[in-house]
Order: structure tokens, then C-alpha cells, then sequence
């Protein structure tokens, strides 16, 4: 049997419950008495010049895509630190436009990181819901409208709320855009993409005074409203859905991910899955490791 027949048919008879056992066993690797690790599992079409060009395929219209939406994120998360230099020679920056304290800066800072922790796990629960081009285009708009608002605050309160909005959108861009990696890459595939998108905030980084300089008063969120019109039609959500792929293509990429990836078409989260994944230790190991992290380093972007 060739391998893009293998794969049709791993694509067109997906297992039941009762099959699962024997789709597992057809898949895993034939050792003698050695345990292989949890990406060990082999399949029809590993390592073929055919799986190489999916692949490639995949990266060309995912991860661009996903690396500019997080610039604009990062563009736009730190334009609250333009704002606050922007013109402060001759009085028109934040701080005396809104008569806000250096105190009242520092508590609008916070309370974007307290709505950023709050809000990413609903966010990805939507993403699944809605189909991430519909969600990712919508927290797009979403914090481009907010951002592009801030310029019309005149008080702490306002500019408190905004920034608490923000924070609530901007929330699910990043473990949204992990989350819709799985549903197109194998486990020892996502980390070097992952660093790729992450990559993206550095230009936001270098880029980001230059921009606002640039544009003056012009609001930064405008590029991320436009462009969530685009996101909406041009980003993939899964790969049984994607157009611009043959079907031994979609049997491939069914196969590739039949035991380490996410699949568009299964069911919603249940309260089984959430009580599962809120006992894990290592969710809890991992925010108290990221978020004291994180906050340090976007310290100085957004105080300066």
C-alpha cells in the first residue's frame, strides 16, 4: 500500500472508541521491549519528500501570518509608553493631557497584566468555538478599536478601563496562537515556530518609538482594525477545512496528527477537561514562573 493511500484511508475511517485501540497499534512503532517516547509514534508518510512539502506548505501561509499579527499586538500593547513621551515638551503627552499621576500610570499598567492572566483561558475556549480565523480577526478589531480610543481618553478612569479592555483582548492572541499551532504541527514541530512568532515582538521592540515618532498623533490601532479583515479570510483554521489543500494533502496532515495534535472537528471542552487541566501542577509551575518573568522585562517598554 503506498502512502498516500494509507493516509486516505487514516483520513476517511477515523476510529471510534472501540477502533482506537487497534488505530494506535497500527500506528505506533514495531519495537522489541523498548518504550518509545510520547513523539516516537510513527506513520505511513514520516520523513517523505511528500510530508516535507506540507509542511512547508503549512509554514507558508501560518507563520508569517501569525508573526505579523503578534507584531501588531506587541505595537499596540506598548503604545500606552509612546504616548506617554510623545510630545512632553511641549505638554500634550498622557500624563498632562488625562492630569493623571505617575502613580495612576503605574495602576493603569497593572491592571492590563491582572486582565491578560484572567482572560487567556476563556479566550481559547472561544477560539475553539468560533474557529480561530473568526476569533483571532475579532480580538484583532477588537484591541485595534481600543487602542485607537486611547487617544480620546481625558481622565485615569478612562484611560484604566481602556487599558483593562486591552488587556481582556489582547489576553488570547498568544496562547490562542499556540493553541492553533497544535491543530497543524506534530509536538517536536511547534517550538521552533513558536520561537519564530515570538521573534516578531523584537521588530515591535526596536521599531515601536520609531513608529510612533513617525506617526505622530495618528492612532497605532488602525493597522490591526484593517487588518483583521484580512486575518478573517486569509488564516487557515484546520487543516479538514482548508481549501488550498488536495485530500491526500488533508489525509497526510490527519495522519500526522492522529495522536499529537488538536483536530477542528471534535467535540467542545467538557467540565471533565477543565477539571483535568485546573489540577495540573504544571499550569500553576508555569505562572508562577512567566508571570514575575514577563512583568520584569515589559517593565522598562512600558514605563520609559
Amino acid at each position: 500500500m503506498d502512502i498516500t493511500e494509507s493516509a486516505r484511508r487514516s483520513f476517511s475511517n477515523t476510529p471510534g472508541k472501540d477502533e482506537s485501540k487497534a488505530w494506535r497499534e497500527d500506528i505506533e512503532p514495531a519495537t522489541s521491549g523498548e518504550k518509545e517516547g510520547p513523539t516516537s509514534f510513527n506513520y505511513a508518510g514520516q520523513g517523505t519528500e511528500a510530508e516535507k512539502a506540507l509542511v512547508w506548505r503549512q509554514d507558508l501561509r501560518i507563520i508569517p501570518l501569525s508573526a505579523g499579527i503578534y507584531l501588531l499586538c506587541y505595537l499596540d500593547r506598548s503604545n500606552i509608553g509612546n504616548a506617554k513621551v510623545l510630545n512632553e515638551d511641549t505638554g500634550n503627552d498622557l500624563l498632562d493631557e488625562t492630569n493623571m499621576t505617575v502613580l495612576q500610570y503605574t495602576i493603569a499598567l497593572m491592571v492590563f497584566l491582572i486582565a491578560y492572566a484572567a482572560f487567556e483561558v476563556p479566550s481559547n475556549i472561544m477560539l475553539k468555538r468560533m474557529n480561530p480565523s473568526k476569533w483571532i480577526a475579532f480580538l484583532m478589531f477588537s484591541w485595534g478599536a481600543l487602542t485607537m480610543g486611547l487617544g480620546g481618553t481625558h481622565s485615569f478612569g478612562s484611560v484604566t478601563a481602556v487599558r483593562f479592555l486591552l488587556g481582556v483582548f489582547e489576553a488570547g492572541l498568544f496562547p490562542g496562537l499556540v493553541y492553533y499551532l497544535t491543530f497543524w504541527y506534530r509536538t517536536e514541530e511547534r517550538s521552533i515556530r513558536v520561537a519564530l512568532i515570538l521573534a516578531s515582538a523584537t521588530l515591535a521592540g526596536a521599531f515601536g518609538g520609531a513608529i510612533a515618532y513617525g506617526v505622530g498623533h495618528m492612532n497605532e490601532g488602525l493597522p490591526s482594525l484593517l487588518s483583521s479583515i484580512a486575518v478573517l479570510f486569509l488564516l487557515p483554521d484546520y487543516p479538514e477545512t482548508a481549501k488550498w489543500m488536495s485530500q491526500e494533502e488533508k489525509a497526510l496532515a490527519a495522519e500526522r496528527l492522529g495522536l499529537e495534535g488538536s483536530h477542528g472537528d471534535t467535540g467542545h471542552m467538557t467540565w471533565a477537561d477543565a477539571k483535568e487541566t485546573l489540577t495540573d501542577w504544571r499550569l500553576y509551575a508555569h505562572y508562577a514562573v512567566s508571570v514575575p518573568l514577563v512583568s520584569k522585562l515589559q517593565e522598562p517598554m512600558l514605563t520609559r
